[in-house]
């Protein structure tokens, strides 16, 4: 065992810590994978939130630890309340969406359609924007969904949610 969340808790918040190592550390061997995964279910919510940043960078060096997990993700990580996650959530299935099944891409898009209607963090709003407009360019029922939520966010008061609303509804009407 590495003892992944104790080397992932302490320090600033912000700060990455031990993260980097730690994806080294799984990406060089990938049976590891399991114990990183299960250090979302931490009570602390740096560890979490490393989890996540960690997450990310595994899927975009070896989508392949992923892949097995994506029904864990969907039915148990989708659910913790906490925002590095929710945006953490939309950008794996934008990495991995030629690796869900019907099923999943359908569980996956409900997912974030939720998180856009109900989140206020500005992170998790420009991912799921991000990711339900590249969605939408293959899915009409989706485009036709998001674009109100487009118009609705493009008036945020946050220049950086309303930049993007207007920039993806830009490309999706065009």
């Amino acid at each position: 065992m590495k003892n992944f969340e104790t080397r992932l808790k302490g320090g600033h918040p912000n700060s990455l810590g031990n993260t980097i190592v730690v994806v080294e550390e799984v990406l060089n061997e990938p049976t590891h994978f399991d114990e990183l995964f299960n250090c979302y279910f931490s009570e602390d919510e740096i560890v979490r939130l490393r989890v996540s940043n960690a997450m990310k960078r595994i899927c975009k060096e070896k989508p392949s630890c992923l892949i097995p997990y994506i029904d864990r993700f969907i039915t148990e990580i989708s659910l913790i309340d906490q925002a590095s996650t929710k945006w953490t959530i939309a950008q794996l299935f934008e990495y991995l969406d030629t690796d869900l099944s019907p099923q999943q891409y359908a569980s996956a898009k409900s997912i974030i359609k939720r998180n856009l209607e109900i989140e206020s963090d500005w992170i998790v709003l420009i991912n799921s924007m991000q990711t339900l407009a590249k969605w939408s360019k293959k899915d009409e029922e989706l485009a036709q969904w998001l674009m109100p939520h487009l118009e609705r966010l493009s008036k945020d008061s946050r220049k950086s949610v309303s930049k993007q609303a207007l920039k993806f509804a830009q490309h999706n009407s065009g």
